[in-house]
């Protein structure tokens, strides 16, 4: 498991609110939590490879608390959104070699507009954007080969 792998897992926390994770495979055993300020307790049966990072709790920005009289926080533009490979394949921005582009930069998108395929075992999978707003980037050239989680394209959400 490398480092991308394992910003993942964090991310996936953060969007679910969970305050552990675990995982165990082989030699290798990663625990996660949320909020931990003390040290750890020691395991049963340590594993060679043993990671423990704290993460900050759930909504902490790290930034003092502001004073009762201070103005309100000036809202921030949204993060952008970022759709993600839900399989292992070959990316394509459009369903044949000489057809339009599902979608390019500066394209609005709805929950239901597709935005690629991905072919996985000769099969074409057709990939919803799932979210509603803009393009801004295209993260993948087209006919290369895509990762499990792998980010696709960039939205700015309106």
């Amino acid at each position: 498991m490398d480092l991308k792998d394992i910003k993942a897992i964090i991310d996936l926390m953060r969007k679910n609110a969970l305050s552990e994770f675990e995982l165990e495979r082989q030699d290798f055993k990663i625990k996660l939590k949320r909020g931990v300020t003390g040290p750890m307790a020691p395991l049963d049966d340590p594993l060679p490879a043993t990671y423990s990072l704290p993460l900050p709790p759930a909504g902490a920005s790290g930034l003092p608390a502001a004073p009762g009289n201070a103005p309100p926080p000036v809202p921030a533009a949204p993060p952008p959104l970022e759709i993600k490979s839900p399989m292992i394949g070959t990316f394509y921005r459009a369903p044949s070699p000489d057809a339009v582009d599902y979608v390019e930069i500066g394209t609005e998108v709805t929950p239901e507009t597709v935005v690629c395929l991905i072919e996985a075992m000769k099969v074409m999978n057709e990939i919803k954007a799932e979210v509603k707003g803009v393009v801004t980037h295209i993260l993948v050239e087209n006919a290369k080969p895509v990762e499990f989680g792998q980010p696709l394209f960039r939205i700015r959400p309106t």
